[in-house]
């Protein structure tokens, strides 16, 4: 979980996840948080995030066409190097309280929605 200034990650319901090769072993942190990892190779692959039962982090690096626009929300700024700017609408030193993510998860897909009108006329 270190040798880059970014980690990038999509979050999706577990529902609508899957591993669908290979076998992931539980790698990094051993706490409440389960960061997985590819047992061959020991990329970190995807976070099942502590008192989140239904939801995923998903590596985007992970996906065949990943997304092209900034990230929606950006966390633990307050660790990032001086110069790393990502272009992210949401900012927090470390994680929006849990009281936010309803309205955060609302207005990316809102914006999601109107993404997708316009690429679908």
């Amino acid at each position: 979980m270190t040798a880059s200034a970014f980690s990038l990650s999509e979050g999706y319901m577990t529902a609508a996840f899957r591993v669908t090769e290979g076998d992931v072993v539980i790698g990094g942190i051993h706490g409440p948080t389960r960061h997985y990892f590819c047992d061959y190779c020991k990329s970190w692959l995807y976070t099942a995030p502590e008192n989140v039962p239904d939801f995923v982090n998903v590596r985007t690096t992970l996906f065949d066409d990943p997304r092209r626009e900034p990230p929606f929300v950006e966390c633990y700024v307050g660790e990032a190097l001086p110069w790393v700017h990502t272009g992210a609408g949401h900012s927090y030193d470390k994680l929006p309280a849990m009281e936010e993510w309803p309205a955060l998860i609302q207005q990316f897909a809102a914006q999601n929605a109107a993404a997708m009108e316009d690429t679908n006329p």
